[in-house]
């Protein structure tokens, strides 16, 4: 259901028949190796029961720590070094747990099934969530989730409807901004780790979209201008205005914002991706992994 990299050795892997398990990479042979594995740690009913498990959805890592959520509505905290969970939040959500993101060492973000974004302080012993954000209207699923790398307080989330969405944590409970992105369900949203202003997401209507709120984004060279058939641009009022503002203005098309598919052909439901450096892996319903080694050529 979901993975992330612990260290540059260990791999966290969730599973939907709710087993969390720390893998470990051989690089001498290639090979992977069960470090440790959590049988069950989201189930429906009773978590000894031979089919109770329930699927585990997201998986969020910040060493040695390791949050996961599920079908279930639970939230876990591992340690990689410890057998048992450091901290289990049985009723944490009455919907599906959907993805969960870290904001900071003691601060995790999870979006559910009914459209809602909960902030959880890994340092308060009580079982509610310190803040929660919502869609207006109708109750949308999420499905994904990521924070800014540089200015946490700014979140995006996709979901059933396809939309992105960016959120300003610090003020309001609803997004600041609401774009048309997708035309199925939007599985996966990405802030470039080390350009945030660029962002990345994929849907199941086959696409996998580029967001580049950079300024003087016509002026330099660009990957995004390679095929050049599915380039859209937003308006733009003012040129120099920084990335953050251009994420968090309510009204997007004042902001110069360049959008491209970078897989116009592709018909089959992308699912996942990643983006490091100038490098972007994403994963289809073709049972294949695909690497674009060369993002900003």
């Amino acid at each position: 259901m979901d993975m992330q990299f612990l260290d540059q050795e260990r791999i966290v892997v969730a599973s939907s028949t709710g087993t969390v398990t720390v893998f470990r990479h051989h690089q001498n042979n290639q090979t992977l190796s069960a470090d440790h594995r959590w049988e069950k740690a989201h189930y429906h009913v009773d978590q000894d029961t031979a089919c109770g498990g329930a699927a585990c959805t997201g998986v969020v890592c910040n060493n040695p720590e390791i949050v996961t959520v599920g079908e279930d509505g639970r939230i876990n905290l591992f340690r990689a070094d410890q057998k048992d969970a450091v901290r289990t939040i049985d009723n944490a959500d009455s919907s599906t747990l959907h993805a969960v993101t870290f904001l900071r060492t003691t601060e995790i973000l999870t979006v559910n099934s009914i459209g809602q974004l909960k902030i959880w302080d890994l340092r308060q012993q009580r079982n509610e969530p310190s803040q929660m954000f919502s869609l207006a209207g109708d109750r949308v699923p999420l499905h994904c989730v990521d924070r800014h790398p540089n200015q946490q307080h700014i979140v995006a989330t996709g979901g059933q409807d396809g939309m992105l969405s960016i959120w300003d944590i610090r003020q309001g409970t609803m997004p600041v901004s609401l774009l048309n992105a997708h035309e199925a369900e939007m599985w996966e949203v990405h802030f470039h780790p080390s350009d945030p202003d660029h962002l990345f997401t994929c849907s199941e209507d086959g696409s996998l979209w580029h967001w580049d709120t950079s300024t003087n984004v016509s002026e330099k060279p660009s990957f995004l201008h390679q095929g050049g058939r599915s380039t859209a641009y937003l308006s733009h009022s003012t040129i120099n205005q920084s990335v953050v503002s251009a994420w968090l203005s309510s009204d997007p098309t004042k902001d110069r914002m360049e959008i491209t598919n970078l897989i116009p052909n592709q018909t089959l439901s992308v699912n996942s991706l990643d983006v490091l450096g100038p490098c972007l892996v994403y994963g289809t319903d073709a049972e294949a992994i695909y690497v674009n080694r060369h993002l900003f050529a």
